[in-house]
């Protein structure tokens, strides 16, 4: 445990040298770089239920260490029972030291404790390098306390990164340390 660094002097020391040989980039500005992570809990129970955003608020909270923004709708739609600037969801953007924090703990502490974990997929890229995952529960963080949630809901998490091409920005990550699962036959 003596030769543990942190997650982003990890990426300065060791990752960068290693992504400018792989690439051939001639900048260390070319390298890919996280730029932000966004959680997103979408809250489509809060049109019933007025509790749901306060509940779902204070696990994001915990687990991100910042205070979500409430999203509302944008437009009514009637056959969802929706009406415009209802809230239905709530976000957090992080950057700096809570990012690279949240990913840490994402990579090492709460992936791991998914159920059945297979790692997760090499191809839920944007085609721009940016990777979304998606998670079933809030539970898998051990901010949450199982006996004061109301509900089990899941979030996606968004990480945003400079790379230019899917290629580069799975490279970076796989780098970081996420747990992608091996295709068969690929590799």
């Amino acid at each position: 445990m003596a030769d543990f660094k942190p997650m982003q002097e990890q990426y300065k020391e060791d990752i960068v040298p290693a992504l400018m040989r792989e690439f051939e980039y001639s900048s260390v500005m070319q390298v890919p770089r996280l730029d932000k992570i966004v959680v997103n809990v979408g809250l489509g129970e809060a049109l019933d239920n007025a509790k749901a955003i306060d509940f779902a608020m204070n696990d994001l909270m915990a687990i991100t260490g910042q205070r979500p923004v409430v999203t509302r709708a944008k437009k009514s739609i009637a056959s969802f029972k929706l009406r415009e600037g209802r809230a239905i969801g709530m976000k957090v953007t992080l950057r700096g030291r809570r990012m690279w924090d949240f990913l840490s703990r994402l990579i090492h502490v709460a992936l791991p404790r998914t159920r059945d974990f297979q790692g997760v997929s090499p191809d839920s890229f944007d085609g721009r390098g940016n990777y979304t995952l998606g998670l079933r529960e809030q539970l898998i963080f051990p901010e949450i306390n199982y006996d004061k949630i109301d509900k089990v809901r899941g979030m996606e998490v968004t990480i945003v990164t400079t790379a230019e091409t899917d290629e580069e920005g799975r490279r970076l990550l796989s780098m970081l340390g996420m747990p992608f699962r091996q295709l068969e036959g690929v590799r």
